[in-house]
């Protein structure tokens, strides 16, 4: 009987073993599995992001703000075809959504001659709104490159009025 117990205990004392080896590798391999590939962050040039204004069904819907490109399609109801902010998506709107406006000649990136209240509403939208329900997909070529396409060496983000990039990752 005695010699029983002991294979039994030196069973348990084996199982417990290999149960503990098995879970330090499998903690192991869970803190250092790398985390999934999110999509690459793109580039729009004016004429690729008209592409995605919500005017063709299964088709993602973007806005560009502060020349942040946001996928708005999770809000279709608001920013797809016929929607009421239709108007905003498929370009950089900065000036409209600062100036809570939808008229043709406000749905540009410019942000020149914005009164300060104007200026504190688009910070406000952008952080509160945009960056706190939609994704960032992209950024508008227009941040970084000059009018002839070659880069900016002189763009600094960090540099640009109303705009912080440690809040943007």
């Amino acid at each position: 009987m005695a010699g029983g117990r002991r294979r039994l205990a030196a069973a348990a004392a084996l199982l417990g073993a290999l149960l503990g080896a098995l879970l330090g590798a499998a903690q192991r391999e869970l803190r250092f599995r790398p985390a999934p590939a999110e999509a690459p962050v793109r580039l729009f040039t004016e004429p690729e992001l008209a592409r995605y204004a919500g005017q063709q069904e299964g088709q993602p819907i973007y806005l560009a703000v502060k020349g942040v490109v946001f996928d708005v399609t999770s809000g279709k109801e608001f920013y797809g075809k016929g929607a009421p902010y239709n108007a905003l998506v498929g370009k950089d709107s900065t000036r409209g959504v600062a100036k809570m406006s939808l008229d043709p000649a406000d749905l540009t990136h410019d942000i020149t001659g914005l009164t300060e209240e104007e200026l504190k509403s688009l910070d406000d939208i952008f952080n509160n709104v945009y960056k706190a329900k939609y994704p960032i997909v992209g950024y508008t070529s227009r941040r970084i490159l000059n009018e002839d396409g070659s880069p900016n060496l002189d763009f600094k983000p960090e540099d640009q009025p109303h705009f912080s990039i440690k809040d943007e990752f």
